[in-house]
């Protein structure tokens, strides 16, 4: 028998330490790594060739929803194309257990906003084997896998299940028996393997209202009481395990600063505040939340930011747009069906307050959106201009120039709204921040604008190769060590003896984002915007190959971390 199952032959190895790199192999034995250094190859069964590639530990991406995918999708693309390796589902308080059969149907509609699911595609991929959170994590554990998969228990099923729906949904406090009963299925959750817990607090209406329910109205986290927080956080400190994830836009205000820090001293754990973000036209808004991280770090609150590292931009229809919610007007007249909104977004008497509220929050100034899929021969004249330019040329105010070119198309018309953190410098000022965790791919969800799932390798090429703003060995402890550690991933993120073998092998010079693309491969017919990646050459789940030259291999290795940890592999 070969001392190896594999070797990852001559390359060079960024073990997510901060180490220097340095020439070598990686010796593999059931799925895990078993030496380091210049080994034989006819000591493995199978050599991969690293000649001139860099080895580093896989990806670790803690912000994903991929809740419904991984039913029907193995690899969790796009972030598997990517070098992810391990994920963390559940966030911002968005899942699918508990929940009672009868109410599965209004599980799947509130994703169908707040996280622009297709509801097609949940209601012919999900397999719905389970009621309960541990017979959740069961379905998950038993569903092949091509990523390994750690998970929060999110509040807004447990809100709905303890309090029922009306309740959960008015913000009510709940009853001392009800918090203690949410106590219980907490612990329960972690007994079965949850690694914390996650909640989106936005406020109900006004600037941070931006995920909302497929209704329009806010997401039972939103509303939680605060009380409802801390008995969870109470929940992880009796257990000494765990740890928080918490979404209230950049927490640009004091009242939520203090609820962090609160959160996460009760806790004792730690509290993953989502998300640090740079805006052109205010960059007071990520320096003050900088200096707070940094503030918290010096008085040893565990508060650790999370930044939106990405400048994937978002291309849209009013088919299915969902991120102006931040204004009331645009919210309402963006929900319902096609029908109705199209009767809304035509009607003139709406424009005046359209025009007036304009949404900034999620997209940038919306005169800066760009058109850039007019379906119309008239339209074409139009193709790449912004709202503002072609409203100039026109004398028409910009939302008049996107809604009415929308409502003539019916609701076809594709826009691109550019990120508002495009300026170079102010992401160097994130990014130089050494405890600030890369990502925020919303892998899963907004499927049919968004790709920031390509992150990792946009780390590579833009913040390492491009402009010089981290050594490669910085840049793979906060792609994989750092989010790791935090998140309680054990023994990953790094390549010493005794790891997992998750690890991704590419080439520096080559390694690239491509073109954004349609594909029609999601369950119900409906169809998705992903990237993928060049120059992933291998990426190894568990110590097996899962992609080979930017392919996937249909190994499925992933495993589900219960206690943040996966099943060792017998010899």
């Amino acid at each position: 028998m070969a001392r190896f199952d594999r070797i990852v032959r001559g390359g060079t190895i960024v073990d997510g330490t901060r180490g220097p790199r340095y020439r070598g192999d990686i010796g593999i034995k059931n799925g895990r790594v078993a030496a380091l250094g210049y080994l034989s190859p006819s000591d493995a069964d199978e050599v991969l060739d690293a000649d001139g590639l860099i080895v580093a530990p896989g990806f670790i991406d803690l912000h994903t929803h991929y809740d419904a995918q991984l039913f029907w999708d193995p690899y969790c693309s796009i972030s598997s194309w990517h070098g992810i390796t391990s994920a963390v589902i559940g966030n911002c308080g968005f899942g699918f257990a508990p929940v009672r059969p009868a109410e599965r149907e209004r599980a799947m509609l509130s994703m169908t906003r707040v996280e622009a699911i297709p509801l097609a595609s949940m209601e012919r991929g999900l397999p719905w084997s389970w009621t309960t959170f541990p017979e959740f994590l069961d379905a998950v554990d038993r569903t092949p896998k091509g990523i390994n998969i750690l998970p929060y228990m999110p509040v807004s099923p447990l809100l709905i299940w303890t309090m029922g729906f009306e309740a959960a949904k008015a913000g009510t406090r709940p009853t001392d028996a009800q918090h203690a009963e949410m106590r219980r299925l907490m612990h329960e959750a972690m007994d079965a393997g949850a690694c914390g817990w996650s909640a989106q607090r936005m406020m109900p209406t006004g600037p941070s209202a931006v995920q909302r329910d497929y209704d329009g109205t806010p997401m039972p986290t939103d509303v939680m009481h605060d009380d409802t927080c801390r008995e969870f956080a109470r929940v992880l400190a009796e257990r000494n395990d765990g740890f928080v994830q918490m979404l209230m836009i950049s927490g640009d205000n004091a009242r939520d600063r203090a609820f962090y820090e609160e959160v996460a001293t009760l806790s004792g754990r730690p509290l993953i505040m989502n998300v640090v973000q740079a805006f052109d036209h205010r960059p007071e808004i990520h320096r003050r939340a900088l200096a707070w991280l940094k503030s918290c770090r010096e008085r040893g609150i565990r508060v650790v930011g999370q930044g939106l590292t990405t400048d994937a931009g978002f291309t849209f229809t009013f088919e299915d747009w969902n991120l102006f919610d931040d204004q009331q007007v645009w919210c309402e007249a963006t929900t319902g069906t096609h029908a109705e909104r199209l009767a809304k977004l035509g009607d003139p008497a709406r424009r005046a307050a359209l025009r007036e509220k304009l949404p900034i929050t999620a997209t940038g100034p919306l005169p800066d959106i760009a058109i850039v899929g007019p379906k119309l021969d008239r339209n074409k004249v139009w193709l790449d201009h912004t709202l503002a330019h072609a409203g100039a040329k026109m004398g028409k105010h910009p939302v008049d120039v996107m809604l009415d070119m929308a409502v003539e198309e019916d609701l076809a018309t594709e826009f691109f709204a550019a990120p508002p953190n495009g300026r170079i410098e102010y992401l160097k000022e994130i990014v130089d921040d050494p405890y600030v965790l890369f990502g925020v791919s919303d892998g899963g969800a907004h499927t049919k604008f968004l790709t920031a799932g390509r992150y990792p390798t946009e780390t590579i090429c833009k913040v390492v190769r491009q402009h010089g703003l981290l050594s490669l060995e910085d840049a793979h402890w906060r792609l994989s060590a750092l989010p790791a550690d935090v998140a309680g991933f054990r023994g990953r993120g790094v390549l010493r003896v005794g790891a997992p073998a998750d690890i991704v092998v590419y080439d520096y010079d080559g390694l690239r984002v491509l073109p954004d693309e349609i594909r029609h491969d999601l369950p119900g017919g409906e169809w998705r915007r992903v990237q993928r990646a060049a120059g992933y050459r291998y990426v190894l789940v568990n110590g097996e190959v899962t992609i080979r030259g930017d392919t996937e291999t249909g190994v499925h290795s992933g495993q589900l971390l219960r206690h943040g940890e996966g099943r060792a592999r017998q010899a």
